[in-house]
């Protein structure tokens, strides 16, 4: 055989084993996991501890801490859904597919977060109902679904002890926005108290000038020098 047809051979067989490696789904399949691909699936079984969906043919499981970002009560509920995963685990030695919706879904939440954060602006006086209650402060759900938190010093124009003596779980307020940093809200009860408060007390009514003069005369008039 001359070098030209072992040149044609040794091409041929590269092109064979470049194919043979395509055909292989589980050379996909790690390919999907290196490069973080989001793929569509159908749930197709519900079994103990999961979900099962097929990639590229090859059977794949999802635990179900893996399926939702809250507790699943009942993972009969995704039979049949279509939902995103990444592939976090494929070992085609022991048959092994693990896959995963819970990145996709975190990334999608946070995207969502800083869009609802951009549109929210320090001076922004909100709705929201106090969700839970610490030594240091309450944390209010926002009228827009984020939360944020009203520090003790800002719940009252009083000093207070404990958020307690003023608030309870559940209770409606108005707060006003006083900061944004890294992603977190911080909020006032005390500040939209000062603001009342400084708002009565320029539309405390002064009695009128004429008013005044007629008191002084009524009060002299009967006085004899």
């Amino acid at each position: 055989m001359d070098n030209e047809q072992l040149q044609g051979t040794t091409e041929t067989m590269a092109d064979y084993e470049e194919h043979f490696d395509d055909a292989n789904p589980w050379n996909r399949v790690i390919d999907y996991m290196e490069k973080g691909t989001v793929l569509p699936v159908k749930v197709e079984g519900v079994v103990n501890g999961g979900v099962i969906a097929m990639v590229e043919g090859i059977r794949g499981f999802i635990p179900a801490s893996r399926l939702s970002l809250s507790y699943i009560e009942d993972l009969e509920s995704y039979l049949l859904a279509d939902i995103e995963v990444k592939v976090i685990e494929a070992d085609q030695a022991n048959n092994r597919l693990i896959l995963s919706a819970r990145e996709i879904l975190k990334a999608n939440e946070k995207k969502a977060k800083e869009e609802l954060l951009s549109s929210v602006q320090v001076g922004t006086v909100l709705t929201g109902t106090v969700e839970s209650i610490q030594t240091y402060g309450a944390f209010i759900r926002l009228e827009n679904g984020l939360s944020g938190l009203v520090h003790i010093s800002q719940i009252s124009t009083e000093r207070i002890k404990t958020p307690e003596q003023v608030l309870k779980i559940g209770d409606e307020v108005n707060v006003k926005v006083i900061g944004i940093k890294d992603g977190k809200i911080s909020l006032s009860m005390k500040a939209l108290m000062e603001a009342k408060k400084e708002e009565e007390e320029i539309h405390v009514e002064i009695p009128k000038a004429e008013n005044i003069g007629t008191s002084l005369g009524d009060l002299f008039k009967n006085i004899k020098l």
